[in-house]
């Protein structure tokens, strides 16, 4: 019996793995199709948190009423037929063509590569627990629920420490195949089983002591109340686990390790909850909401930016503290075991709710990530009332205290969180639009000063360009693109375009300059007639926004152009366009997107340069130093990297900004202005180099 109980254990802990395993594997392999934007990860999310529901309803559906003998020749086909579905690998001609939502595109690829495997797994918890209750007459099934989350957890924390900085994308879809093949052996040996006659018998109902508790009778059904709670409590959980992931990678970068910390912090709940009732205590998990959710806001107040350990520390505190709120409530409202695969199937439709309010209603109905302030704000009520339901807390403080001191702190503090939460919600802002790829928007600054008076463009809090508004300032470059910048030295001193002794008195050249990421327009500031001002940009909204409000665009003396969609994908698509010089200035987060830096990449950029063509690569960012990672690119290329660190101008408009450039041009290296304004780089920390198949930025981070 103790084999077989461990067989139990090990498809279980199996299938966790692997469920949560080939989230991160497939949603690294496709990020740099889709942008790097963090909706990929959270449409991603979506399809997984729909299809664990789907999985749900099978097991629940195929333990509640099929026999025995035709749930074994049921899922016998199922896990035959994942098999055959092998291996998970996206194929590369579910690359998007052009700019637009790609979101139902997303859902296609994961349902056809990974659809059917995951599907599989997604029912193995409930239904192997099922199984078992019929194995093993009285005896609980919840601690197996625990192991499945341990198996979650640990294929989450593996994956960033493990699996990501020691094999490609290819060898971690293999791997993961070869795990599912070992996992469907046990699973097929245990549905077989089925075939047993003493296997034909319902589930029994247990007598373990914490199965009593949970439910009032064993033979009653769950009341409306009790099921509408299994619903609502894990649809906020999954708000505020989608919210918070969403806002740490818009701000910081797209990394898988910002994927599964949260997400692995939301299964430590599970985890915690699930094993037992003494790790859920509302007077501490209350207290720390409350106090989180507080920190938070006064961290929002007074425009606290600069800490990035802090501000990721107190907002994952906040998002652990309410999913043990919301998962710990969940548990003491768990039913008998006879009801246990609809607790399950509830449980993973709030999931899968959560995940279709953020993925897709929010994008459609807000301008703003409302859903985040809004969670933040129902985090701190629902922790009030967890803490005033806390017995325990009552009897020790005494009522009429609690209610005259405690409860109003408590109140006046739900106040101010919900006024800075509403006033980030709603600020003064001349324009909004949010999409698959964040949110875009445009602020007035310095609107009582004429000389200074301006338009920004950002995208979540990293400001991507603006332009004064007084007619003599408004050519000016501003910002990170300055004369003394890497683009403005790159552009400004290329040969043939220098107004000085270095073009031989020689007429002026006209240029062809291309630039990934369009920004307000800044750059086409530096267009004479003739020239040719390429832009790419993926998302719709950053080029209607930057003709709307900005004239960079109309002002342009040269030529000037905006290709829509993914940079990578159109330049595949064209020809070669001889730039002389090549600006990378996309950003997705604090950083540039990681598949616009890897050798595959630059040997792209090399077939679009032209002789003796300029790579200037904008890496400005509070987190992560990408300066290795180009050193790698000019070593792989033979090109000479070299840095440009410009200071903040204000007089100008112009803020500090670093930037890489990348050439093989001797006659623009040998410019003593290039000289003057930059650093020679060699002396840079050694990375692995990056490609389509691996990169790894968590050893870069500041």
């Amino acid at each position: 019996m103790r084999a077989l109980v461990a067989c139990y254990a090990l498809a279980i802990f199996a299938g966790a793995f692997l469920v949560f395993q080939v989230q991160p594997v497939i949603g690294r392999a496709i990020l740099p199709w889709f942008g790097g934007s963090p909706a990929v990860w959270t449409t991603c999310m979506l399809f997984f948190q729909v299809v664990l529901l789907a999985g749900y309803a099978y097991a629940h559906v195929l333990s509640r009423f099929l026999t025995a003998k035709l749930q074994a020749v049921v899922h016998l086909a199922l896990i035959v037929a994942a098999l055959v579905a092998l291996p998970i690998l996206p194929d590369p001609s579910w690359k998007p063509a052009g700019g637009g939502d790609p979101t139902l595109r997303i859902l296609a690829l994961l349902a056809a590569h990974v659809g059917l495997p995951y599907f599989l797994l997604s029912a193995t918890g409930p239904l192997m627990q099922a199984w078992f209750s019929r194995a093993f007459a009285g005896r609980s099934p919840y601690r197996l629920y625990a192991l499945s989350n341990i198996g979650s957890l640990l294929a989450l924390l593996t994956y960033p420490i493990v699996v990501e900085p020691a094999l490609t994308v290819r060898e971690q879809t293999v791997a993961w195949s070869l795990g599912f093949c070992f996992f469907a052996l046990v699973g097929g040996y245990l549905a077989a089983r089925l075939w047993r006659p003493e296997m034909a018998a319902p589930p029994a109902e247990s007598n373990d002591a914490e199965q009593a508790t949970a439910a009032t009778s064993a033979l009653a059904p769950p009341m409306f109340a009790r099921r509408l709670s299994w619903l609502v409590l894990p649809a906020l959980a999954s708000v505020m686990l989608l919210a918070t992931t969403n806002h740490v990678c818009q701000d910081v970068a797209v990394i898988p390790f910002l994927w599964v910390a949260p997400l692995a912090l939301y299964l430590l709940s599970f985890i915690l909850c699930f094993d037992s009732d003494r790790w859920y205590e509302r007077r501490w998990w209350g207290s720390l909401a409350v106090a989180s959710v507080l920190g938070i806001s006064l961290m929002r107040q007074f425009n606290v930016t600069n800490h990035l350990l802090l501000e990721i520390g107190v907002y994952f505190a906040a998002l652990f503290a309410f999913s043990m709120i919301c998962h710990g409530e969940m548990v003491r409202r768990r039913p008998a075991a006879r009801y246990l695969t609809e607790f399950y199937l509830l449980c993973s439709a709030g999931g899968a709710l959560g995940g279709v309010l953020v993925a897709i209603v929010c994008p459609l109905v807000f301008s703003s990530f409302v859903e985040l302030h809004v969670g933040l704000i129902l985090a701190y009520a629902i922790a009030l009332v967890v803490l005033w339901s806390d017995e325990k807390l009552r009897s020790r403080v005494g009522q009429t205290r609690i209610a005259v001191v405690g409860g109003l702190v408590l109140a006046v503090g739900l106040v101010a969180v919900a006024r800075v939460q509403i006033a980030t919600i709603q600020p003064n802002r001349l324009a909004a639009m949010r999409s698959f790829y964040g949110v875009v928007y445009v602020d007035e600054v310095d609107r009582e000063d004429p000389l200074r008076h301006s338009l920004a463009m950002f995208h979540g809090r990293v400001a991507h360009g603006f332009q004064f508004l007084h007619p003599e300032r408004r050519h000016w470059p501003a910002m990170y693109y300055g004369e003394q910048s890497g683009v403005g030295v790159a552009i400004g001193r290329f040969p043939g375009n220098a107004s000085d002794a270095m073009s031989g008195g020689q007429s002026r050249n006209p240029m062809r300059v291309g630039i990934i990421g369009l920004g307000v327009g800044s750059i086409a500031a530096y267009a004479k007639p003739g020239d040719e001002y390429r832009f790419y940009e993926i998302n719709p909204d950053v080029e209607t926004l930057a003709r709307r409000y900005f004239t960079y665009l109309s002002d342009c003396r040269g030529k000037v152009e905006v290709a829509i969609g993914d940079a990578r994908r159109s330049m595949e698509d064209e020809p070669p366009q001889d730039y002389d010089v090549l600006v990378l200035d996309a950003f997705s987060g604090d950083a540039i997107p990681t598949h616009l830096l890897t050798r595959e990449a630059f040997a792209l950029y090399e077939r679009h340069l032209a002789p003796g063509g300029v790579i200037a690569a904008h890496i400005s960012n509070r987190h992560v130093d990408l300066v290795p990672v180009l050193a790698n690119a000019a070593r792989e290329f033979a090109w000479q990297a070299v840095d440009v660190n410009a200071e903040t101008d204000r007089s100008k408009g112009v803020t500090a900004s670093q930037w890489v450039l990348l050439t093989s041009n001797a006659r623009f290296l040998a410019d003593p202005i290039v000289q003057a304004s930059t650093s020679r780089g060699g002396q840079y920390a050694s990375v692995r180099p990056w490609t389509d198949e691996y990169s790894n930025l968590v050893p870069l981070l500041k």
